[in-house]
């Protein structure tokens, strides 16, 4: 008998929404941990952690005396890269509880204490700058995953050109390696529940992409590109997560949409925050590479305003937090299906 999709039937209950955190700068990516704590992305050079209870408090990053001198031969150098020009974007938990950040201002990928010492892992890849990283993820074999949006300078180029330079690489006992490259501004990446295919946000496209992974004895490759659901979302996706059924869920950035695609590759409409004008003429300007800044400037909701990101946290991965790029606080709602646990998260008994 064919299973019902939870989502069926299911939109967001404005009413029901509430909100954690006050005074965040870009919260743009959120993770969640099994004791309820939410570390936050924050553009004042750090993360923001919020505890279970409501109470808050921002971890700047600061250089990791045991690695500066070694880094750049230049302690205080290093330690200026963490007072100026830091942005983190993408986070995802390493093995060990510190935080993996992909920096969009330093162009780095970086490793967090929970405490905000911070050292570069990588900032060139074959030799050159790595460019506008994006998001990091990890996997269940430890390996480390990361996307580039595009090497282009300025990156903003892009938005209106669609440029396709962006790539993936993963690191692992080899090193840092390009494993797919091609792709319309690179965003959020996430497995499927078997860890088969990666699932891949061309925020330019506008679509998602996966994937397959292979396994060989040079190590994981990608394989078997092709558009998973509507080749055009509408929209500029921005962040994803699956659920347990395999819904992939989706915030649209600018027309601040959260939706979600079927397994079949069905499209479902979640949220709907845009402000309806701004949002047409958004994707009309896109559509005709007229895009300005003005314009993008003037799309936005009041929830999540440039809705960026959705996670899934509580104790049943119920909980549904929305990430933001011009919030300063963190929306959240119920799900009727939890979502397929992370990593980091202790297995669910059915």
């Amino acid at each position: 008998m064919k299973q019902t999709n939870p989502l069926d039937g299911f939109t967001v209950d404005r009413a029901e929404i509430g909100t954690l955190g006050v005074g965040l700068q870009r919260p743009e990516c959120i993770l969640a941990e099994p004791d309820g704590t939410l570390w936050a992305a924050d553009a004042r050079g750090g993360v923001t952690r919020i505890d279970a209870d409501g109470s808050q408090r921002f971890i700047g990053q600061h250089a990791d005396a045991r690695f500066a001198s070694a880094a750049t031969n230049d302690s205080a150098g290093f330690e200026a890269k963490y007072t100026q020009g830091t942005l983190p974007n993408g986070m995802a938990f390493a093995s060990n509880g510190d935080i993996l950040i992909a920096n969009f201002g330093t162009d780095c990928l970086e490793r967090m204490s929970r405490d905000g010492q911070t050292r570069t892992l990588y900032d060139q890849i074959d030799g050159k700058p790595i460019g506008k990283v994006n998001f990091v993820l990890r996997d269940s074999k430890d390996r480390i995953w990361i996307t580039v949006s595009t090497r282009v300078n300025p990156w903003t180029k892009t938005l209106a050109n669609r440029v396709n330079d962006g790539f993936i690489a993963v690191l692992d006992e080899r090193g840092l390696r390009v494993v797919a490259e091609g792709f319309y501004f690179t965003n959020e990446i996430r497995f499927d529940a078997r860890e088969e295919w990666l699932y891949i946000v061309e925020t330019t496209g506008p679509c998602i992409s996966r994937m397959r992974l292979i396994e060989t004895q040079r190590g994981v490759q990608l394989a078997d590109r092709e558009v998973f659901g509507p080749r055009d979302l509408g929209g500029f996706p921005d962040g994803i997560a699956f659920d347990t059924y395999g819904n992939l869920w989706c915030t649209l950035v600018m027309v601040d949409r959260l939706v979600a695609i079927t397994p079949q590759g069905d499209l479902r409409l979640l949220l709907d925050d845009g402000n309806p004008q701004a949002s047409r003429n958004l994707i009309e300007k896109t559509r005709d590479q007229s895009l300005t800044a003005q314009d993008m400037a003037q799309a936005h909701g009041t929830i999540a305003p440039w809705m960026a990101s959705v996670t899934f946290g509580g104790p049943d991965l119920c909980t549904v937090y929305l990430g933001s790029l011009l919030g300063t606080n963190i929306p959240y709602f119920r799900s009727p299906v939890p979502g397929l646990p992370m990593v980091h998260w202790p297995a669910i008994s059915p």
